[in-house]
């Protein structure tokens, strides 16, 4: 199963999934899955690279360990970023009423995979 494969299954299979992006903490993105919403996913991914980078900069200031996951709510999306390796992080953009408990599991469940697809 290849990246985006990976990340269609995770969108299809969590409710309310909008979209799913594997992207370098330098904004590039590597691969995406996005069904039609009511947001762009590409782009709140690059915005959110640009905060991730900052708060992977503050983790490792206060030497507080890895950063694994970081999820925002807003009124119209819940996002759930996961680290898959150093320079990647995925993302999953579900909308507002969207199971973000299980969008958790799944990224966690799957990022191993994605990781070795990476390197």
């Amino acid at each position: 199963m290849d990246l985006r494969d990976t990340l269609k299954e995770i969108v299809e299979k969590v409710g309310g999934g909008v979209g799913a992006v594997i992207m370098g903490y330098d904004g590039i993105p590597i691969e995406e899955y996005i069904k039609e919403g009511i947001f762009d996913v590409q782009i709140l991914a690059v915005e959110y690279a640009n905060v991730l980078k900052e708060v992977k900069r503050t983790i490792d200031v206060l030497k507080t360990g890895e950063m694994e996951e970081i999820i925002i709510t807003t009124g119209m999306s819940r996002i759930v970023i996961r680290s898959v390796t150093e320079d990647f992080f995925v993302m999953l953009a579900l909308d507002s009423d969207g199971n973000y408990g299980k969008g958790r599991y799944l990224l966690k469940r799957e990022v191993p995979k994605l990781r070795e697809e990476l390197t």
